[in-house]
């Protein structure tokens, strides 16, 4: 009986670390938001290349470095001085324009790896960006 119950517990850790197929849509829900988001970033090789889809609230952001506008979905967090964090993903919109400043949307893209002044980060290259009539929760936390 213990040895089953020991090769139980060891499949079932080999199949919760298991990555999903490439194909497959890594879908970011609103529950476990934050959570999920650290892990993506945080093992960014076994996402980069997959396609995501998560909610949130659009901003576009001019940065004086590259003299453009960047473009971010995010959820409010806790950060270092209460609730003054964010957390999502800056996103690249090629030729979709972008939504109105604050919009909830659903965004849908391929993870990528991009640069913010030598350092790599996550970018979501979009294919398709819906705003939607209903926000989900703005503030998440874990």
């Amino acid at each position: 009986m213990k040895k089953i119950l020991i090769l139980f517990l060891a499949l079932l850790f080999f199949a919760g670390c298991a990555a999903a197929p490439k194909g497959d849509i890594v879908e970011i829900g609103e529950r476990f938001f934050l959570t999920r988001i650290t892990d993506i970033v945080t093992h960014a090789d076994n996402y980069e290349g997959r396609t995501v889809r998560f909610e949130g609230m659009f901003y576009a952001i001019h940065w004086d470095v590259t003299n453009r506008y960047h473009h971010y979905v995010v959820r409010r967090t806790y950060g270092c001085c209460g609730d003054d964090g964010y957390i999502g993903f800056e996103v690249e919109l090629g030729d979709i324009p972008p939504p109105p400043e604050d919009a909830w949307v659903e965004v849908t893209g391929i993870l990528t790896r991009g640069d913010a002044d030598g350092t790599s980060l996550l970018v979501v290259d979009v294919t398709s960006i819906t705003e939607l009539a209903t926000r989900g929760a703005e503030f998440v936390s874990e």
